[in-house]
């Protein structure tokens, strides 16, 4: 596995050994051991998700203020641009954000750890994307950012035709970062 950095120390790519032929392809997606050795971060994964979306749609930024979630996050059909965006009050990088191209052409994932909003916009007709997260789901502390916060000016490719993204209720109606409820000071310094 190759493990590449980005712009936000915490925020990395991974890349997986791919070996293919012409019968097709064969590779590893995850594995504890190699995980920890490329990221450094010894976690537990306990909860695997699925969606599926169309061209346009813009899901996030999402985070859970309390039972924080790290996610290892990849896509298995179509392209998104996959957003992270650290919410650390007091880190180096509080309000910083980060953009990778995530496809099943790439096979790339992007590990976004806890303290961080996540949102992807789906570039393809229609995406995938598959997250395994470090905490189980809670609806009573989830929280959204909107996407368009223009504190971030987060630079979403909207696909041709899009002036907005389609969003839901929930993400419409997202906080701005500076309304929102944030993490505190001394979240996850030196955790996973």
């Amino acid at each position: 596995m190759n493990c590449i950095p980005t712009e936000l120390p915490d925020v990395l790519i991974l890349e997986p050994r791919v070996f293919g032929d012409d019968r097709g392809f064969f590779y590893e997606s995850f594995n504890a051991r190699s995980f920890e050795a490329a990221t450094g971060v010894k976690t537990a994964f306990v909860q695997d998700n699925h969606s599926r979306s169309a061209r346009g749609v813009l899901r996030g930024l999402h985070y859970q203020i309390e039972q924080a979630q790290g996610k290892l996050v990849r896509v298995t059909h179509g392209e998104v641009y996959d957003v992270a965006v650290d919410l650390r009050r007091g880190s180096p990088s509080f309000g910083r954000w980060v953009g990778v191209h995530l496809s099943a052409a790439n096979k790339r994932q992007l590990w976004v750890p806890a303290g961080f909003g996540h949102g992807f916009l789906v570039l393809s007709e229609f995406a995938e994307f598959l997250y395994k997260t470090t905490d189980y789901y809670a609806p009573a502390h989830e929280r959204a950012i909107v996407w368009n916060d223009p504190t971030l000016a987060i630079d979403w490719p909207l696909p041709e035709g899009f002036a907005e993204p389609l969003l839901s209720a929930k993400d419409r109606d997202g906080k701005r970062l500076s309304e929102a409820e944030l993490f505190p000071n001394t979240f996850g310094r030196g955790a996973a």
